[in-house]
């Protein structure tokens, strides 16, 4: 099994509800590991992840 070039991760932090969103941003929440306010999950630092990350950007916020 091939190693990722990169080992960086990024935190992200859900800080608004997904009460009242399409269901497409809920799902993607949820594919971030995230479910509920204020819960914090660590990923590995892809463009797949960073996608997510950019199209509930109003949600979440990057954990630094």
């Amino acid at each position: 099994m091939a190693k990722a070039k990169t080992d960086k991760t990024v935190t992200v932090e859900q800080i608004y509800s997904p009460a009242r969103r399409p269901a497409e941003q809920r799902a993607t929440l949820i594919g971030l590991g995230l479910n509920k306010r204020h819960k914090r999950s660590t990923l590995q630092d892809t463009p797949a992840v960073r996608g997510m990350i950019a199209k509930v950007q109003h949600l979440v916020r990057v954990v630094e």
